[in-house]
């Protein structure tokens, strides 16, 4: 699963037992050697989405990690794009490594519940975040994107089908769950990552009570299951003027 650049077995461990926020800062040198980091296929993949649901002028990452969203605003957007992240680690880490030529480019850290921004963004995306919220998070969550963009914006993200029950991948996420569970009883600070918890239906559930309308877009160049379902999908929420 991870590189001889990834980080060592101690070093995930050390993270695991602390908070979130601390538990970033610590994997940020080697997070992009790591399964956490969305793969580039994915990226490109939601770059060509997006650029068809263009053109936008300012657009924001959320949770924005190590940039790797943010190098998909570049190429997306004309003016102005802007990460967030609560993790100082990360950032660091994003500032060195993402200068792509293009819009202006800028870093914040905040809290993703709380934007320290008013309604000046055309896009909003996030990559691999949402499960490090918990289910009762997302009305406020879902409201703090609908504050920062302007009428008629867009919050966009990438959803992969969830995995079959009984299939191998069902169990890992389910046993990934269970230990997270465990942990988060008998030791503080909580570490919350459950891959599991961000459900399709809530999910749109919650974004149409926010004030969003809803697509759902197939990204083809994942192809289709045996049941003729898409792979991968982009959630597209328009705020609604």
């Amino acid at each position: 699963m991870f590189s001889p650049e990834g980080p060592r077995l101690r070093e995930l461990a050390v993270q695991a037992l602390s908070s979130v926020e601390r538990g970033y800062d610590l994997l940020a040198p080697k997070f992009d050697h790591t399964p956490f980091r969305t793969p580039d296929s994915v990226l490109d993949a939601a770059a060509s989405a997006l650029r068809r649901l263009g053109p936008f002028d300012t657009g924001l990452d959320l949770c924005c990690g190590t940039g790797a969203g943010v190098g998909v605003l570049a190429r997306v957007c004309r003016h102005r794009v802007t990460g967030v992240d609560f993790s100082a680690g990360m950032l660091a880490v994003a500032r060195e490594r993402v200068r792509p030529a293009g819009p202006r480019v800028s870093w914040v850290r905040a809290d993703a519940r709380a934007l320290p921004f008013g309604p000046a963004f055309d896009l909003v995306v996030s990559f691999g975040a949402f499960g490090h919220f918990l289910p009762r998070e997302l009305p406020g969550l879902f409201a703090q994107v609908h504050s920062v963009l302007r009428p008629g914006g867009a919050f966009a993200f990438p959803v992969v089908a969830p995995p079959r029950p009984a299939s191998g991948a069902y169990w890992m996420l389910l046993a990934f769950d269970a230990v997270m569970r465990v942990r988060n009883a008998v030791w503080r600070p909580p570490f919350v990552m459950y891959y599991r918890a961000f459900r399709m239906a809530d999910v749109r559930r919650e974004l149409e009570r926010a004030g969003f309308r809803v697509e759902l877009q197939p990204l083809p160049e994942f192809g289709r299951r045996r049941d003729g379902s898409p792979r991968l999908r982009m959630v597209v929420a328009r705020r609604v003027p």
